[in-house]
């Protein structure tokens, strides 16, 4: 039985992961932050996963981890995940992104010389690292995590991976996010309980995929014979706009634009407008992996627009049926 170590399983990624894994018969070791106030509801998630209390800057805690864990596979996706909130805290952005997986590097390779275990190690990247807001606290600190994982693979010989993710989505994406606040407010507009959503830029373009998707290629990376970085998308882009037309149309509302109101403040200090993936990268995943992503956007969208009339009507926040279907 293989034993995977998922950082951050309290998290959209990291409850679809487990669950994947979970589902293959082996044992899975989840961390949370100690006091974390997503535990006690994402947990209804995590039936049959190992939750332990980790707190990611927390070196010594992480060395200790892997002695008593023994994991086969460590799935680094706990981080501070908002780009825009990072310029208010850079500090913390780069203990949580960069310095934390530093020291879960040089601990594996610690882990491997004490014990001769060849540990496989993920870690989740991202596209921002290559956009046009590379200059912002979270993409500086992303790309400095991503060179030590080509750096413990080139020079130490270490099973070490990054996936380069671009946004992906479900009914378990944290309402912070601009997808999750869209599909929230849909379902609110149409229950009667609010009047508008506001957003700012609703031009910017990104390849969305469902977040479901992305996890199988996660395990995949660290299934296959040889490690590599690999960019995981879908190679399909969307506007904003359409994200929110998509919205409207699940929730039976209609043209979205008379329920928007514009707020200039939320616009990031530093975005890219268009975040693609390159074709020739999406090529090279394909080939590596036997994967490429197959869930339409709009068949995400509609999940999560259901999932948020379950909540509304229910009160409800968590519950495993509101898990997505895979197509």
């Amino acid at each position: 039985m293989t034993t995977h170590l998922i950082t951050g399983v309290t998290g959209q990624d990291g409850v679809l992961l487990a669950r994947a894994l979970l589902a293959r018969g082996d044992r899975v070791v989840g961390t949370v932050r100690p006091q974390s106030p997503q535990r006690a509801a994402m947990t209804v998630y995590l039936d049959g996963v190992e939750v332990v209390e980790h707190e990611l800057t927390d070196a010594a805690g992480f060395a200790a981890l892997l002695a008593s864990v023994a994991p086969d596979r460590i799935y680094n996706l706990a981080a501070h995940t908002s780009v825009g909130s990072s310029w208010a805290d850079p500090e913390r952005t780069r203990a949580f992104n960069q310095d934390a997986v530093l020291a879960q590097l040089d601990a594996v390779l610690v882990h491997r010389a004490r014990t001769g275990t060849d540990t496989r190690y993920f870690q989740a990247s991202s596209a921002e690292e290559h956009g046009h807001a590379t200059d912002s606290p979270y993409a500086l600190a992303k790309a400095a995590a991503t060179a030590a994982v080509m750096d413990a693979r080139e020079q130490h010989g270490l099973f070490a991976c990054a996936g380069v993710l671009h946004p992906h989505e479900s009914p378990l994406r944290r309402r912070g996010f601009v997808v999750r606040k869209i599909t929230r407010a849909a379902a609110e507009i149409a229950l009667g309980r609010a009047e508008s959503v506001t957003l700012g830029n609703l031009e910017v373009t990104r390849d969305w995929s469902a977040a479901a998707d992305l996890v199988a290629a996660m395990a995949l990376m660290l299934d296959a014979d040889q490690p590599t970085d690999l960019v995981l998308a879908s190679g399909v882009l969307h506007t904003l706009h359409d994200v929110l037309e998509l919205a409207f149309t699940a929730a039976g509302l209609g043209d979205a634009t008379q329920y928007l109101t514009h707020d200039a403040t939320l616009v990031r200090p530093s975005d890219t407008s268009v975040l693609a993936a390159p074709p020739a990268e999406l090529a090279r995943t394909e080939q590596a992996l036997g994967w490429r992503a197959s869930t339409p956007l709009a068949t995400v969208i509609d999940q999560m627009v259901m999932a948020d009339l379950t909540r509304l009507e229910s009160g409800v926040e968590e519950s495993p049926s509101y898990l997505p279907n895979r197509h």
